[in-house]
């Protein structure tokens, strides 16, 4: 945490009438109405009023000259915990006097924009879990899940049908108001209605006047084939209900592709490892092979090595944005049995003999 003096930039033995004069300079340098959007100069206009925060007060700047931040830490005995400000508008609350003398004026509520009235519904994200089989063909699939609607008794507002709402007084329906400080506005929302610009006479009994209820909708997703993990499908207005008789917002689904017994996918393409044995690769073959749609016969030529990849054009997945499928390519595993029939070594032998190769000695047995 950086030292308040220097936040300010004033030295430790400044007056009080400097320090109020540097913190001004910042006020206004860093204020938010001067810089709408500004995230760094937000973080510094309420590092300015912690600083001055601390500094402005004889008491806590003494307890801070003498132990510095831990003084204001939970559990010091100092000033008890003081984190600085988080909220633009505990630095109102707490200094509105001195911003009136910064800036002139006084404060005053006045009414500004619409937040009340009717509002979309929230946005909703459901994940979904698709086989590979189901991204191959796509698919349609029922889902199931908890959401909050707006009460169709009151049409959203809270309040009981017989007795209606009033409009706010504070902020003429508008549900914002206000507070100006000279040429500085703060725009906070309204502390009667709180946002909605209407007075609920009577609370609708169906939603206790909150104007949502808890429902469990169900509806079905068509899924395109092609899709993987992380697609995003955008079903309009199946998310949450509006407020107040608004129109619902969207139900994302994303997905998730479970994991295959045999194939890894890599884009439009799937992998998969296929075993062959010694004779198979040194002399070829013919071997049957699963895909995702059933059997197919995948030729391995003689002299076939561990690793080689032999594919099968157009067997893969097809992709979200044109009609061309991927391959599917089979990693060849050789299998080496462990134990030889003795026919078998024997045969080995005169094949190793013919090429002139080195061999170990054949074990004999404790009768030979």
């Amino acid at each position: 945490m950086r030292d308040y003096y220097e936040i300010l930039g004033v030295p430790r033995n400044s007056d009080q009438d400097t320090i109020k004069k540097a913190y001004r300079k910042l006020a206004m340098q860093f204020h938010p109405d001067k810089n709408p959007g500004n995230k760094e100069a937000e973080d510094k206009f309420k590092e300015a009023a912690s600083a001055y925060e601390i500094l402005s007060n004889p008491q806590k700047r003494a307890q801070y000259d003498t132990y510095g931040h831990s003084a204001f830490s939970r559990g010091s005995g100092g000033a008890g915990g003081f984190q600085g400000f988080n909220d633009i508008n505990d630095i109102f609350e707490s200094f509105g006097d001195i911003f009136n003398d910064f800036f002139g004026g006084q404060q005053q509520y006045r009414s500004r924009g619409r937040s009340g009235g009717s509002t979309k519904g929230s946005d909703l994200r459901y994940l979904m879990e698709v086989s590979l089989e189901e991204v191959l063909t796509g698919t349609e699939k029922e889902i199931s899940f908890e959401t909050e609607d707006s009460c169709q008794s009151c049409t959203g507002t809270g309040a009981d049908p017989k007795h209606g709402v009033d409009t706010c007084r504070t902020c003429h329906g508008r549900g914002q108001v206000i507070r100006a400080q000279g040429f500085f506005q703060l725009a906070t929302t309204c502390p009667d209605c709180r946002g909605t610009g209407q007075i609920i006479k009577k609370k609708c009994t169906d939603c206790q006047g909150k104007g949502r209820v808890a429902s469990r909708r169900k509806l079905k997703v068509k899924i395109p084939a092609g899709v993987d993990t992380g697609t995003r499908l955008r079903v309009a207005g199946e998310g949450e209900g509006g407020y107040a008789g608004g129109s619902r917002g969207d139900l994302y689904v994303e997905v998730r592709i479970s994991e295959h017994d045999i194939f890894e996918r890599e884009g439009s393409h799937l992998y998969a490892e296929t075993y062959i044995s010694y004779t198979q690769a040194l002399l070829g073959a013919e071997i049957e092979v699963k895909t995702l749609e059933g059997q197919h016969t995948l030729k391995v030529p003689a002299g076939t090595e561990s690793g080689t990849q032999l594919q099968v054009p157009k067997a893969g997945l097809p992709s979200l944005r044109s009609s061309n499928r991927g391959n599917i390519f089979y990693i060849i595993k050789i299998e080496i049995p462990k134990k030889l029939k003795p026919e078998e070594e024997e045969k080995l032998r005169e094949i190793a003999e013919i090429r002139g190769e080195t061999t170990a000695k054949k074990k004999k047995g404790i009768f030979s």
